[in-house]
């Protein structure tokens, strides 16, 4: 059994039954059945019926955000706007899918050579609960028109989301099976990828969980796209515009309670200009409002779970214990977390070191730019970064050292339909979104044709 909590007051929501081994095993046969008519029917018709999905979600934005907000606790705003962003992703890909996987002619002496791009079959997608749409639909729309079918294990804290999901694309017309969502924990997940029946598997989340699931796709030779954990490093140059980065800074790392992947994380500063940009930083986290999720004056919700809060407070107080200064912040009242600045931290300290999935942020001092763009990719991780600056030239060329997989410069970091998404080193292996991620999941498939 499987409980829904209420992160901002604690209040049980609903409860969920684990599936069965049965139930499991008739959820793959009707993948693997709907697999075979949702591929034969034509791109058009799967771009209509997604291009339903989005309008469905606008439509119901308010109901599904709210659903979102009692299981995971972010502002009723973000979830709003969470569902507004699947809905583009959908009109994104309905406008453009039919260009991405247009067959290829390639001029060669054959009398006709192409490539063509053709569906793999069932995907595992292997989802986290901090963005529980957001993060389905960057995998469901383009893998989806792509014509495979999708499998879900979605986090059991937010299933009340996998199945409202299952329920929207029912509601626009998918056919049975397209898109199921398994009610299962862990421990079935192993079996899942060895079936021969699901072909591929996607996975949000942690490292070590990326190795894991990474470790059993090799052994079956199956492909595996991994979007796991992220360190990333905000740079503010000494010619920056520092009101509009410290404000930028602080909403990139608060949002969502700090429950970001690719949330700015480390707030590298030149020396010359560290100083005003810490007084920032903390005049715009003092502006942030804690409170009901559901109140249009809350700012900022509660983390997502008990168990998150422990782990954010303790890698702030090892970090604290190994030298570093807690600027602002630290109270606590279960899963309200009060938003942390600190500074003095340095390489070996919790803060710098791991993933901080919460209201944290670190100040961390270069000596010069070539010094900033060494703290940032002194990391393991290797997923977003952020470079401010006046001089776009500079910024251009400082992008192309950072060891990441995308920079934004001036503004904030962000997932886009329309450019790729993912990361290098820990941060995993592959992309989503954009054409780029449409086809991690298709068979690349060259035909020859002479005489």
């Amino acid at each position: 059994m499987f409980s829904s909590i209420n992160p901002y007051n604690q209040k049980k929501l609903k409860t969920y039954r684990a599936d069965s081994p049965a139930v499991i095993e008739r959820k793959l046969k009707q993948a693997d059945r709907a697999f075979a008519d949702w591929s034969a029917l034509s791109l058009q018709e799967r771009l209509d019926a997604l291009r339903r999905v989005g309008e469905h979600l606008t439509a119901n934005n308010q109901q599904l955000g709210a659903l979102i907000t009692s299981e995971m606790g972010k502002t009723l705003k973000e979830a709003v706007a969470e569902i507004d962003k699947c809905a583009l992703s959908c009109h994104f890909y309905a406008d453009h899918a039919a260009e991405f996987l247009a067959d290829q002619t390639i001029q060669t002496e054959a009398r006709s050579s192409f490539i063509t791009y053709q569906p793999l079959g069932p995907v595992l997608a292997i989802m986290p609960w901090n963005f529980p749409f957001w993060q389905v639909f960057r995998f469901a729309i383009p893998g989806l028109i792509a014509g495979n079918v999708g499998l879900l294990k979605h986090a059991p804290n937010v299933f009340g989301c996998a199945l409202a999901i299952d329920e929207v694309f029912r509601t626009c017309g998918l056919p049975e099976g397209v898109f199921q969502s398994l009610l299962i924990d862990v421990a079935p997940v192993d079996g899942l990828l060895k079936d021969r029946r699901v072909k591929a598997v996607t996975l949000t989340g942690s490292s070590r969980a990326g190795a894991s699931v990474a470790t059993i796709a090799g052994s079956q030779i199956k492909k595996s796209v991994l979007e796991l954990g992220g360190s990333d490093a905000l740079l503010v140059l000494a010619d920056a515009d520092l009101e509009k980065a410290a404000e930028t800074a602080v909403r990139s790392r608060m949002q969502n309670a700090g429950q970001s992947c690719i949330a700015a994380k480390r707030f590298i500063v030149e020396k010359a200009v560290k100083k005003p940009f810490t007084e920032l930083v903390l005049h715009y986290i003092e502006q942030i409002r804690q409170g009901d999720p559901t109140d249009d004056d809350t700012t900022m919700g509660p983390m997502a779970r008990l168990d998150l809060a422990d782990s954010i407070e303790r890698q702030c107080r090892q970090s604290v214990a190994k030298g570093a200064k807690l600027l602002t912040g630290g109270n606590r009242d279960g899963c309200n977390v009060q938003p942390m600045l600190l500074h003095k931290v340095k390489p070996g300290m919790p803060a710098y070191d791991e993933e901080t999935f919460g209201p944290l942020a670190v100040l961390i001092e270069a000596k010069n730019e070539s010094d900033a763009v060494r703290l940032a990719n002194l990391s393991d991780f290797g997923l977003g970064s952020a470079i401010w600056t006046e001089d776009i030239a500079k910024a251009d060329r400082l992008a192309r050292q950072l060891q990441v997989g995308s920079v934004f410069v001036n503004g904030l970091m962000r997932s886009d339909a329309r450019v790729p998404f993912g990361g290098i080193k820990q941060s995993g292996f592959g992309r989503e979104l954009s054409e780029i991620g449409l086809k991690e999941f298709v068979n690349v498939k060259t035909v020859w044709i002479e005489g």
